[in-house]
């Protein structure tokens, strides 16, 4: 956590007063390269395209080298095919940031068309931790409100094949468990204040409202 909003990206908006960043990040470059544009399943395809270019030339007569030079021609759409997803891999990360504030959730993203997604706090019914092996992880959010989330626009900061309730995902994330706690202890902060108010108000007023009613609310 830091109170330094200097070092971080410009937000969309100045944060009302009293609210503070308490943490920002995008997702890694490998994460995205493999699990969204998935470049490591495209490149073993191409490498067992070649493998089997080279067998079925081989046993049409040719020498194992005029097979693998024959073959070489599959090679072509490869380089051009994982240079292309290598690049929207590093676009994406570039026009991509997560920003957690005592507040609420961000999810900056678009490459061409650019948009925030902006999910306060109280709205989260549900956070999930899903960690790698690189120890980056993909922190789902299942929100109240769904109505406003497009899974298109979203995308790949969305959890996959959850197309009727689609659910907003800070992906690859570095030291997925501190960010995961730190918006754990931000959730639970923000009830907690909200309890407060709601208790405060109820006392205060001529009548006292029903808590359950209060407590969803919040």
């Amino acid at each position: 956590m830091t109170d330094a909003p200097s070092q971080f990206r410009e937000l969309p908006s100045p944060l009302p007063e009293g609210e503070r960043v308490l943490w920002q990040g995008k997702p890694t470059y490998k994460g995205l390269a493999i699990r969204s544009f998935h470049m490591r399943a495209v490149a073993i395809y191409f490498a067992l395209l070649f493998v089997w270019k080279v067998w079925s030339n081989g046993a049409n007569g040719q020498s194992i080298w005029e097979a693998s030079a024959s073959a070489s021609i599959v090679l072509i759409p490869a380089i051009g095919g994982l240079a292309l997803l290598a690049f929207l891999a590093y676009l994406f990360r570039r026009a991509s940031c997560y920003t957690i504030t005592s507040k609420r959730v961000l999810i900056q993203t678009g490459v061409a068309l650019p948009i925030t997604l902006n999910i306060p706090l109280g709205k989260i019914a549900n956070a999930d931790l899903n960690n790698h092996r690189d120890g980056s992880g993909d922190i789902p959010l299942r929100i109240i409100d769904t109505k406003r989330t497009s899974y298109v626009l979203l995308w790949p900061h969305i959890r996959p094949w959850r197309l009727r309730e689609p659910e907003p995902m800070m992906l690859s994330v570095p030291e997925a468990d501190k960010v995961a706690a730190t918006l754990i202890e931000a959730v639970k902060a923000q009830l907690d204040s909200s309890a407060v108010s709601l208790v405060q108000t109820a006392t205060s007023g001529p009548k006292e409202g029903p808590l359950s009613t209060a407590t969803a609310v919040a």
